[in-house]
């Protein structure tokens, strides 16, 4: 979803009736569940892996440089 559709979309909430704004809730909240579990299959991935392990080597060489 870029700018352009969560514009719309919060206009769209703002001006719905009640029942409107349930039905645009309910959609944000089931769109909310379904990134939350994309996430987590990634982060599922990551650590079985081992790609977790090599970002945190990463971001450790980095702040060590950084100092």
């Amino acid at each position: 979803m870029n700018d352009e559709d969560k514009k719309a979309v919060m206009e769209d909430f703002k001006k719905a009736d009640g029942a409107k704004r349930l039905d645009i809730w309910d959609y944000a909240c089931q769109q909310q569940v379904i990134w939350e579990n994309i996430i987590t299959e990634m982060q599922n991935i990551a650590r079985d892996q081992g790609v977790d392990k090599k970002l945190d080597q990463k971001m450790e060489e980095e702040m060590k440089t950084s100092e």
